[in-house]
């Protein structure tokens, strides 16, 4: 975690310092063209005190945008920093993101986000070559996040090997079928995490790169 922090923090003052030079550069060029304008002017036909006015409110508008963009990259900066501490804070906590497989070692989590109610829920546990494993009703459920376990039992008897297996969910209120698919959850512990141009990404086990703001629940 402390890696993490010092990288983002250290590039920070790069850039604004850059923004500054960059400000005062501007200002300095202006400035010096103003002066020389008015030195070389005709006495007889001044600069217009309109168009210097004008030209000066074009430099204001132009260094507060930049005075802003400098803003904006810094509260980026200081967003992802504190994003990069949160990721870090993840490291060997188990997470459920959006995905249609279940990792069994003996036991295996998922889940599935509930739009609504509903009087039924079934789950079908598949393995890689998509032979139903096991299936199981668990009945009438509340909406929210509904946290799905297998044991690893199969309806052929005895137990499944461990590995991968896929997942499909169905459910029923008031008689009628409703969408879940999009819904379903896979779960992992994530193992590390990696910062890039994508942001920040959690090495989660068994699923992969996933962003943070993919994660719908940690344990």
């Amino acid at each position: 975690m402390e890696a993490v922090a010092s990288a983002t923090s250290s590039a920070k003052p790069a850039n604004s310092a850059s923004g500054a030079d960059a400000i005062d550069l501007t200002q300095d060029r202006f400035l010096k063209l103003l002066i020389a304008q008015m030195k070389s002017q005709d006495p007889l036909n001044p600069l217009d005190n309109a168009e210097v006015t004008s030209q000066l409110a074009q430099l204001s508008t132009v260094t507060g945008i930049n005075k802003l963009g400098d803003l904006v990259s810094g509260l980026s900066s200081t967003f992802s920093e504190g994003q990069s501490l949160q990721a870090a804070g993840m490291i060997g906590r188990g997470v459920f993101t959006p995905g249609t497989t279940m990792e069994l070692n003996g036991t295996a989590l998922a889940g599935v986000e509930l739009p609504q109610a509903v009087d039924d829920l079934t789950i079908n546990i598949k393995n890689a070559a998509g032979v139903l494993v096991h299936s199981a009703s668990l009945g009438p459920q509340n909406s929210g996040l509904v946290t799905l376990q297998w044991d690893g039992a199969s309806d052929v008897g005895g137990q499944a090997p461990d590995g991968k297996y896929r997942f499909e969910i169905q459910a029923q209120s008031g008689g009628k079928q409703i969408v879940t698919d999009v819904n379903r959850l896979s779960y992992g512990k994530v193992n590390s995490v990696t910062l890039g141009a994508a942001g920040v990404q959690l090495n989660v086990d068994g699923i992969g790169a996933t962003a943070l703001s993919q994660v719908k629940q940690i344990l």
